[in-house]
């Protein structure tokens, strides 16, 4: 990790993140109380539709970002989102109403959704190298989970001597500092640039996913992650209160074993991905967040704390697992001038999924009860790695023979087989400039 963080823009840029990401885990915690406040046993319900609101603005807002990214200065994009974040998180704490929650993260969620996968994008014209890459998507999820574990330490801490209004100042800081790191930092432009309008460059990234197999087991995956993820994110308050008998505290503390678990992910999948192929370490991934469906239902039938804790631990290693690899597989599916397109939309994408998982939980959970919440949200994800299984080429299967003409970039085809024609050679399907349509087989 040492090369990785002698380079000054991912270093700056890394702790912008996480200054950013500690006051998100914070006001995750706090939004959570004020829900259970305002809306009592039916808290999942109320918090449920809040994230609902956050998924909408994810689904719609990712896919203009993507169509504009390449054409408006990246460091201003997420200059401005951490602004507008800082402002909407410190009026937060007056709200009384569950209507104004309501609008607040739904203003609080456009900006993410224009901040992520900006910096989704930048990263990898930062991190040039494959294997730096790759410990920069690690270090990445690492500070996520490290999120994760200690705001809600934090958070557990800090409501134990003060309101838990008080957590929203934090998150405005954060916000704050993570905007005076980005605008401090050398954000380079993007490679290259999306060819054709508006309109086509704002589908561009869903026209890549239907056309490159490893994007659509991809996106099966995402199916996996938000039907087991929506389990600590929305039913902890809730599972902690009601069905455990917990107190506020103890709300944090489960979050943080959820984080952990997802911190162990980040921290050994580097290692195991240099000695399995991509396909399979995301597929383990997926196979692991089902043993957490799996574990979630123990827990309905016998409510246990240590039940609790296993069940969270698989939540935040399973998903996590798949989310810190899905970096290299975006990054080696398409070219610099496509990346910020395919970002955004596997941004938007994926995050339609949870605007699926967030209502249809915090719904079965108040109408229905645990059992049946769980073995719905069970069901789906075994259904979804079993379509990714089906999707995603084995290894080596993924390979298509094509040919190149006289044209070519020659550092693109200097290990090809020379012909009359141009240069035949294989590799994965990736649409970049050098395959606009894919690589058309021979």
């Amino acid at each position: 990790m040492r090369p990785l963080f002698r380079n000054p823009r991912f270093r700056r840029l890394f702790t912008a993140q996480i200054v950013a990401l500690v006051g998100t885990g914070l006001a995750t915690v706090a939004l959570g109380l004020l829900a259970y406040d305002l809306a009592g046993e039916r808290a999942a319900l109320v918090l449920g539709s809040a994230l609902t609101i956050k998924m909408v603005a994810y689904v719609v807002v990712g896919p203009v970002v993507g169509a504009v990214a390449d054409r408006v200065p990246r460091r201003l994009l997420m200059v401005s989102a951490d602004v507008v974040r800082a402002a909407v998180v410190l009026v937060l704490p007056w709200v009384s109403e569950i209507w104004q929650v309501f609008v607040l993260v739904g203003v609080l969620q456009v900006a993410s959704a224009t901040f992520t996968p900006v910096f989704q994008s930048v990263i990898p014209d930062v991190v040039t190298g494959e294997q730096d890459y790759a410990r920069a998507l690690s270090a990445s999820q690492l500070a996520s989970s490290a999120e994760t574990v200690l705001s809600p330490l934090l958070a557990a801490v800090a409501v134990a001597v003060m309101s838990y209004s008080t957590l929203f100042v934090g998150t405005c800081a954060g916000f704050v500092f993570s905007a005076a790191l980005v605008a401090s930092t050398a954000v380079p432009p993007v490679a290259g640039r999306a060819q054709g309008g508006f309109a086509t460059r704002l589908l561009l990234g869903v026209r890549l996913f239907r056309a490159v197999p490893q994007l659509r087991g991809l996106l099966a995956l995402n199916v996996v992650v938000a039907a087991v993820g929506v389990v600590s994110l929305v039913t902890t308050v809730n599972v902690v209160r009601d069905l455990l008998g917990g107190t506020e505290a103890d709300v944090g503390l489960l979050l943080a074993v959820s984080g952990a678990g997802t911190a162990v992910a980040a921290v050994v999948s580097p290692r195991v991905a240099r000695r399995l192929s991509l396909r399979t370490t995301m597929l383990a991934g997926a196979g692991i967040s089902c043993l957490a469906a799996g574990a979630t239902l123990v827990l309905a039938w016998a409510p246990s704390w240590t039940t609790a804790a296993l069940a969270w631990a698989l939540i935040g290693f399973g998903p996590g697992w798949i989310m810190v690899n899905t970096g290299r597989l975006l990054r080696t599916s398409a070219g610099p001038g496509q990346r910020p397109a395919l970002f955004s939309a596997q941004f938007s994408l994926s995050h339609a999924c949870w605007l699926v998982t967030y209502p249809l939980t915090g719904w079965l959970a108040v109408s229905a009860g645990w059992s049946v919440t769980w073995s719905v949200l069970a069901v789906l994800a075994v259904a979804a790695l079993a379509a990714a299984a089906l999707v995603w080429p084995t290894t080596g299967a993924d390979l298509v023979r094509h040919r190149h003409d006289h044209h070519a970039d020659h550092a693109h085809v200097v290990a090809a087989r020379p012909s009359a024609r141009g240069w035949t050679h294989a590799h994965r399907l990736v649409v970049d400039d050098q395959h606009p349509h894919g690589p058309v087989p021979v």
